[in-house]
């Protein structure tokens, strides 16, 4: 039997994994006979070196790329209408349309009466001025000869003004009279809780002065907050050879990142302060902090267990008919709520139309089209971070508003005493909402906020057992339970005394 020496000698070369190396022609131990080129093989020969420090790793260069999808409410406000002001405090004004009704608190007219003080609450009482016409909704007016016309309502004429109560005093219009030929009509009865809407003025032949309107705007305060991202990098970082291939600009990009990141959250759940703070050798230094979207929404929509096509066409409406009617709707979405839109079944309602589209701000976004409007569909990863995946906002693109105290700006500073530069961005701004129409969709349980108004969509024939004091729902279907007239698309309103429950229809704005 013949044995090979030369691969005993070769396996005894090896001590602890790492060749014994020949001399070559220099003399020098660069030879390592018999070994194959591989990168174990390569690196335990240059020294015991793992094969991790012997490859050089490659880089995903995406991992560096600035990413815009991950700050959608900032680049909304970066497109929003810009006011420059000149201090960190904003007087932000938020003019409403007049209300368009009242509603009457008590009875009032009847017996014979040719006019009567209209019982309106204390906010209400200053809104019918004198001369003013009033339709009275559900109450049927009179013809010339005094016989009922059905279907045509009663119309009021104000008088004047009750010197006692501050009430307008009416009369009726198209009222009954005693006799045909009567010139002056009779005010029937108008019961408690009627809705009395607000038409134009009527003024006698030779008259031309009128009670002037007032609109006195209330202002709120917003505060401006002063972000920063600052970045060190020292002299002998930068001229160095790096295996990985670090440069200023790649860091400035990861930083410029985060901080954009960081300030998509706070223009969401930021809360407005303003505080002192005492600075080393610049002494008392004040501190401002801004209000985040989501707590300037003041109408919330609980989202319902599971979404259907019912609760867009909803939410559509309740966004694109109020008084303050934006031009367009952008629903920023936590990825529970988007999941659960997705998840909606189109299969009886083939009128629906879904697409995906690019937006004005380049976003490719699932549009939901209605009657009302369409809406706009966009996920905001910011939701996700902040425990709000299950809710959104809608809200009116051309309704934002972003104060600039000082426009972002760079800078490039030597740090004193040492060999290193810090580099930053500095920007000082907010962002406001403006009208009435953005919607809070609140997804994770828990009572309205302090401020807001709430209500819940309602698709039963029953009443909701589940109430408290003031509650709103919107009638997805018909719910005989609540009232015969209470018909789907309304908006109904409940009272709780004890044991008992009053529930009244909402008319107006539906806020």
């Amino acid at each position: 039997m013949i044995t090979s020496t030369k691969g005993e000698n070769e396996s005894m070369d090896m001590v602890n994994g790492n060749p014994e190396l020949s001399n070559g022609t220099s003399g020098n131990p660069t030879q390592a006979p018999g070994q194959p080129a591989t990168v174990s093989a390569t690196a335990a020969a240059s020294g015991g070196l793992n094969a991790g420090n012997f490859v050089e790793s490659d880089i995903d260069n995406e991992l560096f790329r600035f990413n815009n999808e991950d700050a959608p409410l900032m680049n909304l406000m970066l497109r929003a209408k810009r006011v420059k002001v000149n201090s960190p405090e904003v007087d932000h004004y938020m003019i409403d349309e007049p209300g368009a009704s009242v509603v009457t608190i008590e009875a009032c007219g009847g017996g014979n009466k040719l006019q009567a003080s209209l019982p309106l609450a204390i906010n209400d009482q200053m809104t019918p001025r004198a001369n003013c016409t009033l339709l009275v909704n559900g109450i049927d007016g009179y013809d010339e000869k005094g016989e009922k016309t059905p279907g045509k309502s009663l119309m009021l004429y104000v008088t004047g003004r009750d010197s006692t109560t501050g009430d307008p005093v009416v009369r009726a219009v198209n009222g009954p009279r005693a006799n045909t030929g009567d010139e002056c009509c009779q005010l029937p009865m108008i019961p408690a809780g009627t809705t009395i809407i607000i038409l134009a003025n009527s003024l006698y032949e030779t008259q031309k002065e009128v009670d002037p309107d007032l609109i006195i705007p209330s202002p709120t305060r917003i505060y401006l907050q002063k972000r920063g991202m600052n970045q060190v990098v020292s002299d002998y970082f930068e001229s160095q050879r790096k295996r990985i291939p670090f440069s200023k600009s790649m860091i400035a990009e990861q930083a410029i990142a985060n901080f954009k990141v960081r300030g998509n959250r706070t223009l969401w759940a930021g809360r407005a302060g303003k505080f002192k703070l005492s600075v080393d050798k610049m002494g008392l230094q004040t501190v401002y902090t801004t209000e985040g979207v989501r707590w300037q929404i003041k109408r919330e929509m609980q989202a319902p267990g599971e979404w259907a096509v019912e609760h867009m066409i909803a939410l559509a409406k309740m966004f694109f008919t109020g008084e303050d009617v934006p031009r367009s709707a952008i629903l920023l979405a936590g990825k529970n709520l988007l999941e659960a839109i997705q998840r909606i079944d189109y299969s009886k309602h083939h009128e629906i139309q879904i697409t995906t589209k690019t937006n004005s701000l380049g976003w490719v976004v699932t549009n939901f089209h209605t009657v009302f409007g369409d809406i706009e569909i966009k996920r905001e990863p910011t939701l996700d971070s902040l425990g709000w995946s299950n809710s959104g906002a809608l809200l009116g693109e051309n309704r934002l508003v972003h104060y600039v105290y000082s426009s972002e700006h760079t800078f490039a500073d030597r740090v004193g005493g040492e060999e290193a530069t810090r580099s930053g961005v500095l920007i000082w701004d907010a962002l406001a909402l403006k009208g009435s129409c953005h919607i809070w969709i609140d997804g994770e349980g828990g009572g309205a906020i302090g401020g807001t108004t709430r209500w819940s969509l309602w698709e039963k024939e029953t009443a909701p057992t589940d109430i408290y004091d003031g509650a709103r729902f919107y009638l997805v279907k018909d719910c005989p339970g609540i009232s015969s007239s209470a018909k789907s698309g309304q908006m109904w309103q409940v009272s709780v005394d004890g044991d008992s429950a009053t529930w009244k229809k909402l008319t107006g704005q539906l806020n």
